[in-house]
């Protein structure tokens, strides 16, 4: 279990007050709702000017505490995934490097790092193995519990990395833990719809999947230039509309490729038209949604304009089929509103409602000056998708779905292998420590503290949750920007360009420490292809699991 510092946050006079813990209002839904969370994951350091920020987990945690929404949830500190388990997907070669490489040894692993993809958007970091593990293990047990019949809706915020590929790292991502997650469901379930709506392409999980028809793919994502002038792809630059499938597979890839500026209406309106199709048609046994913040409006990186209300539409549309639902995290990098996003999503998985300002806790002055869980985050971005573009592709992504046979069925004959949080031990000690991990939150919540900074990574003031591009700050141009940043060179070249890194570092820290970081000046996109597709041997085995629970089993 993970320790936590008495580190008190002085709170802003203009903050809201409140004499009491705020309680949620609405049916309670205590001992159906999962929630996975781990501290680790908020002491993970990308890099000086990275812009993904794990530490946006911490926020968002507080936040789910100080609502008092750990009332209605069971919340559980993930195990890490096994060595094995991150295998079932990703190539040995590749899940050793992860388990091998760090900073201080990424020199010798210099003839590997462009064939693993290391570099600027994927950086080597400290704890990056671990980091991988924790991400990897929560989707995983979460899908074990759906699988159990034990929980109605799994959360995992700290998952939802859909860009990485079975033999490199992409887009920030290096675990496939969103692949994994349906690899567990498909054990227990027929059929698996995976469900995208972070402003980047699903393509990870869409190439995993492209050859099956157990697994439909669904992604809303910005796809066409990048809006900088250039002619460079919206990353990744894929998911076009022809993007069907192969094969089995075939028709079972559907793409929704957006332009910017997408507001609440007309995404909200789209997202229901095309998923109510979906689920019609499909008919899957399980849920998986990634939640990707990204498309709300003032992301540093995305291009979107939903609100917070407008995101969690979707989300909340979803519960509604009451279909065992695992939901995980993924991009978001104006990261209070990353928090502000999550926790708005899990209240309503849990039918709570929320007061709009934001009670007292640890992190209440990065809310300032509004202190509000819905600012007003509308662009400066005008809407360039037109009603006739919108309705073509409803048109073409109902003329897709015509042509799915009838849902698929599976006869099972042998037994998948079990994975570590199915057996009985592995289960005793996961509740062993939700009970722990329930008491340790209570206590905290009591005490007013804030998880302490572990582990060997370096931190500058200011710098943690820094968001000096957001909606007080006139984000709404800078989000207009491309979708890759200028991210620091990892630490894989000489030794002259790691004494010339250290002696910057050194300069920031004693001249400039605090200043906002410089986000203006984006690389080239990088696009890949070529990975090996999953095998069906690899992503199910041939018979329903005795484990699985009644409640999930579907034929």
């Amino acid at each position: 279990m993970a320790t936590f510092s008495g580190l008190s946050v002085s709170k802003s006079s203009s903050a809201p007050d409140a004499k009491h813990r705020y309680q949620p209002t609405g049916p309670s839904r205590k001992g159906r709702t999962s929630y996975y969370y781990d501290d680790i994951v908020s002491t993970i350091h990308y890099g000086k000017r990275h812009p993904m920020k794990p530490q946006r987990m911490a926020l968002c945690h507080e936040l789910v505490l100080c609502y008092g929404l750990y009332d209605r949830l069971d919340m559980y500190q993930p195990r890490m995934a096994s060595e094995e388990e991150l295998k079932m997907f990703h190539v040995s070669d590749y899940v050793d490097f992860l388990r091998t490489v760090t900073p201080d040894n990424v020199s010798a692993f210099k003839d590997v790092l462009s064939r693993f993809n290391v570099g600027d958007d994927c950086p080597i970091f400290n704890d990056l193995y671990k980091f991988c593990r924790v991400s990897a293990g929560g989707s995983l047990a979460a899908a074990a519990q759906i699988n159990r019949g034990e929980a109605d809706v799994a959360i995992n915020w700290s998952g939802g990395l859909h860009h990485a590929k079975k033999t490199e790292a992409s887009g920030f991502c290096y675990v496939n833990d969103i692949v994994l997650c349906i690899m567990e469901l498909l054990r227990c379930h027929a059929r698996v719809l995976y469900i995208d709506i972070d402003v980047h392409h699903g393509d990870g999980v869409q190439e995993a999947f492209y050859k099956t028809d157990r697994v439909m793919t669904v992604s809303f994502h910005r796809y066409g230039p990048s809006g900088d002038g250039g002619s460079d792809p919206f990353f990744p630059g894929t998911g076009a509309i022809s993007e069907i499938g192969h094969d089995h597979g075939r028709y079972y890839s559907l793409n929704v490729p957006l332009k910017a500026g997408m507001d609440d209406t007309t995404y909200v309106s789209l997202f229901k038209s095309i998923m109510e199709q979906v689920m019609h048609t499909f008919r899957p046994g399980a849920i998986v949604l990634q939640c990707g913040a990204d498309s709300l409006g003032c992301d540093r990186l995305g291009q979107f304009c939903l609100s917070i209300d407008g995101h969690g539409q979707c989300v909340e549309y979803m519960k509604s089929f009451q279909v065992p639902l695992v939901v995980l995290g993924g991009g978001g990098y104006t990261i209070k509103n990353v928090a502000r996003c999550w926790a708005n999503e899990t209240a309503l998985l849990v039918n709570a409602k929320l007061p709009n300002a934001i009670p007292p806790h640890p992190y209440l002055e990065y809310y300032g000056p509004d202190y509000k869980l819905h600012p007003k985050i509308h662009d400066q971005l005008r809407n360039e998708n037109s009603t006739h573009e919108l309705n073509n592709i409803k048109r073409v992504i109902a003329e897709h779905l015509k042509f799915l046979g009838p849902a698929p069925s599976t006869q099972m004959h042998q037994p998948p292998p079990a994975i570590d949080s199915l057996t009985e031990d592995g289960w005793a000690a996961e509740r062993d420590r939700a009970m722990e991990m329930q008491a340790d939150l209570e206590a905290r919540v009591r005490l007013g503290v804030r998880p302490g900074v572990a582990g060997g990574n370096r931190y500058w003031d200011n710098e943690w949750f820094q968001d000096e591009r957001d909606q007080e700050d006139g984000g709404g141009e800078a989000s207009a920007d491309t979708s890759a940043m200028d991210l620091d060179q990892s630490r894989g070249g000489s030794d002259e360009d790691e004494q010339e890194e250290e002696e910057d570092e050194d300069e920031d820290d004693e001249d400039d420490e605090g200043e906002p970081m410089d986000l203006d000046t984006p690389p080239p996109p990088r696009v890949r292809s070529g990975n090996v597709l999953v095998s069906m041997d690899q992503l199910v085995a041939k018979s329903m699991d005795e484990d699985c629970g009644d409640a999930a089993r579907n034929k």
